[in-house]
């Protein structure tokens, strides 16, 4: 009787082709990856502790906001790219420590990723932008809306996917002003980013004609908001601080922190309606957006990430998907090729809205309309009707051309 290795060496498969012939389809496909142009994005997010949660446990971001987005952008870049033997691969670093979260991205940097979407404050994005300034690198500002990042501190390797405050306020304006909505009362809280919200507001109102009849500073004591009965407390106070007030038309409510100004609908001392942070604000992407293809791209979204799609995952998808459009238009991954072209008048993108989208040659703040929506629903988007310009009408938001104090996009 055979031993069982006899009996296994006699019932291998004849057929079974020796090592030595399998090496040429080895070879094809190692080629044929050598072949595709790999793409990487980095996401750099900064983790901000410290701060007080959103007065809604509704809006309490979800752990991958604006992560989400970018994975989303990178499946659609990946899409197209297949076909064109490119890959697009995201990265992503996170650090509550500035520093350390600016070396991390450098690291990145100094191993060929030349594309950065930033989620940070703007102290932080001018850091790393400073610390950049000398490599062939873009960073995607997704987050901050600080005018000064687009003006006097303005930087050549920064683009702006997020709206500026200034952008914001000028779509509200503009809604008010085709309203006739003319005089505001503006109520300010006390953080450094609801004066800076203010300032654009008051640029707004200038700009488009609307009259800001009073100004009243609302100190905001977080500490018992979660307690039971504090409602209450809100529902005396609110009504009190807004007694006394001239004739106006509209509240206009500046909390970027959103601590404060979600009481103030319903409780006004007068019935007017709220807007800003607030009631009726300004938002680059709004979930219940079904217009121009936005149903498709949101139940895509929602299939990544099972939930629905917020303004961070919105500017962090257009950031990569600025990359990508670029890569596919110039058949190329070099950033001294893609980065000048996101800049000329030849890119735009399509980013359900539906026009084509582009960056301001003269700042890199991304031109796109602004959606102006409640919690539940789009009202408007602007630019409104009537709101007129020599080259397009998205300038007539924000800091146009002969405005800006930008000087580092100037040849």
């Amino acid at each position: 009787m055979p031993s069982v290795a006899a009996r296994a060496q006699d019932t291998a498969p004849a057929e079974t082709p020796p090592a030595p012939a399998a090496a040429p389809a080895d070879t094809d496909e190692g080629a044929a990856d050598k072949d595709v142009l790999k793409i990487r994005i980095l996401m750099a997010r900064e983790i901000r502790e410290g701060r007080l949660p959103p007065l809604s446990l509704l809006d309490i971001p979800p752990p991958d906001d604006g992560i989400a987005g970018a994975k989303l952008a990178i499946s659609d870049n990946n899409t197209t790219g297949r076909f064109l033997k490119q890959e697009f691969i995201l990265d992503v670093v996170e650090n509550a420590d500035p520093a350390q979260l600016i070396a991390e991205v450098t690291k990145h940097i100094d191993a060929g990723v030349a594309y950065v979407v930033v989620d940070a404050s703007a102290e932080t994005l001018l850091k790393l932008s400073d610390t950049l300034k000398d490599k062939d690198a873009v960073l995607f500002n997704a987050s901050a809306p600080d005018e000064t990042l687009r003006e006097e501190q303005c930087r050549l390797n920064v683009k702006h996917t997020a709206p500026s405050r200034t952008m914001l306020a000028d779509a509200l304006a503009q809604y008010m002003a085709w309203k006739q909505w003319r005089n505001w009362v503006l109520v300010i809280g006390p953080a450094p980013e609801d004066k800076l919200y203010a300032d654009a507001i008051r640029r707004a109102a200038k700009r488009f004609g609307l009259k800001i009849v009073e100004e009243r500073v609302f100190d905001y004591d977080p500490g018992s908001r979660r307690a039971d009965g504090g409602f209450e407390q809100v529902q005396q106070q609110i009504p009190s601080f807004m007694q006394g007030l001239p004739e106006h038309d509209v509240v206009v409510v500046a909390d970027e922190g959103e601590l404060f100004g979600e009481y103030f609908p319903y409780r006004t001392w007068v019935s007017r309606p709220v807007i800003g942070t607030a009631g009726l604000f300004a938002t680059p992407w709004h979930p219940a957006i079904e217009l121009w293809g936005g149903t498709q791209f949101q139940n895509r979204f929602k299939r990544l990430a099972g939930r629905v799609m917020r303004p961070l995952d919105y500017n962090a998808w257009t950031a990569v998907r600025s990359v990508g459009e670029a890569a596919t238009r110039k058949s190329s991954a070099d950033p001294k090729v893609l980065i000048p072209y996101m800049r000329s008048p030849e890119f735009e993108l399509a980013a359900f809205k539906g026009q084509k989208v582009t960056y301001r040659a003269w700042n890199g703040q991304l031109r796109q309309p602004i959606l102006v929506a409640t919690a539940k629903i789009l009202v408007t988007v602007s630019p409104q009707p009537g709101f007129l310009h020599q080259l397009t009408e998205l300038d007539t938001l924000g800091v146009d051309r002969p405005e800006s104090k930008c000087t580092a996009f100037k040849n």
